[in-house]
């Protein structure tokens, strides 16, 4: 059965459904770091266009799982317990990780696809063997300790269509995980079918599917992080304005192809001599370059995106994972300060899903 917290959580955002529709942000980037001691580092952003209220949850061994079926109830979908101990950030007060690290090291995200994500056709006899497409990273990161575990596991599931009454319908979203030794996999379900893909740059962002963000990369293989030469012609030399000529084209604008291009080039010219905790360091920097300055994405009152209400879509929260270290580290709109977990140590033998709340009040070192 399934915990009086986790129904009760469930009931809450339930009573929601009245308020909010669709509002999943299409501007979620995240990518992958190779420290030079074997040591792997996740970077991840979250945009969206009202508040997700994210708090940091801590699912602990053991624990029971309920499913939601294909009618959208808890409990009526495929019930498991928690192998592994997980923690991450949820949205609305859910016990569900949207974002996340477990105790092995497996780490990843769930990414908005609202033009491609069609699930299983699962009909009400399978139900019992069926989760959420929300479910699918609290899933993984509970039971698996590596992307080839998670590529076996997920085959023999089905990820159903069933409605979050907070979203209005199905949540559509693809999942982009790593695992301790730096293997990458996405899963997407395209036109009701499952569809696992080995990601070789690590790189994820939105729609369209990935199969075409792969496509893409030779569109743009003049970009270099070397500075060019100047230009020759009849004698005449023309030298580039500035540093940078290199990536001169990469795109600047938070379109999901753009941001996936961006990561790319700039994971791959990051320094490779670096240790892994010196790569954290790194993917903030890196992470600054998809941050969405407030009204730089301003949506009209009619789009999903706004909550219906109109505003603008922000940079919620970013996260960034230190899988070797065991490190989840997490910063917030409202408080830039960077705040940690330490998965080493963590009580993991709770009864109860363990919720930690944000600072979300902008926190200053002193210098005098």
């Amino acid at each position: 059965m399934i915990s009086k917290l986790s129904r009760n959580i469930f009931a809450s955002v339930t009573s929601l459904s009245m308020a909010l529709i669709p509002v999943l942000s299409q501007a979620c980037t995240s990518f992958l770091l190779k420290g030079n001691d074997n040591g792997y580092v996740y970077g991840r952003t979250m945009e969206f266009g009202i508040p997700l209220k994210s708090a940091l949850i801590v699912i602990p061994r053991n624990f029971q799982n309920e499913g939601v079926g294909v009618n959208g109830k808890s409990g009526t979908g495929l019930g498991w317990k928690a192998r592994y101990a997980a923690t991450g950030a949820n949205a609305f007060g859910m016990p569900i990780l949207i974002d996340g690290m477990n105790e092995v090291g497996l780490v990843g995200g769930l990414l908005n696809a609202p033009t491609t994500a069609v699930y299983q056709n699962t009909p009400a006899a399978q139900s019992a063997n069926s989760i959420a497409s929300y479910q699918m990273l609290t899933y993984a990161l509970t039971n698996y300790a590596t992307v080839e575990e998670v590529k076996a596991g997920f085959t023999k599931i089905q990820v159903n269509n069933s409605v979050l009454p907070v979203y209005n319908g199905p949540v559509q979203v693809r999942m982009t995980l790593h695992d301790k030794s730096g293997k990458s996999i996405v899963i997407e379900y395209l036109k009701s079918k499952l569809v696992i893909t080995d990601n070789p740059v690590g790189v994820m962002t939105n729609d369209p599917e990935f199969s075409w963000h792969l496509n893409n990369i030779g569109n743009y293989a003049n970009l270099t992080k070397m500075e060019r030469n100047p230009l020759v012609i009849n004698g005449a030399s023309f030298s580039p304005p500035s540093s940078g000529s290199g990536m001169k084209g990469l795109p600047g604008d938070f379109l999901s192809p753009s941001r996936f291009i961006r990561a790319l080039f700039l994971v791959d010219a990051a320094p490779s001599d670096l240790s892994t905790d010196k790569q954290v360091n790194n993917a903030w920097h890196i992470l600054g370059n998809f941050d969405i300055p407030p009204g730089a994405v301003t949506l009209p009152a009619n789009n999903p995106y706004g909550g219906g209400a109109g505003g603008y879509e922000i940079t919620e929260w970013s996260t960034v994972a230190d899988t070797k270290n065991l490190v989840y580290y997490i910063k917030t709109y409202d408080n830039q300060s960077i705040q940690a977990f330490y998965l080493k140590g963590a009580d993991f033998n709770a009864k109860q899903i363990r919720t930690i709340p944000l600072n979300t009040v902008q926190t200053y070192q002193v210098l005098n």
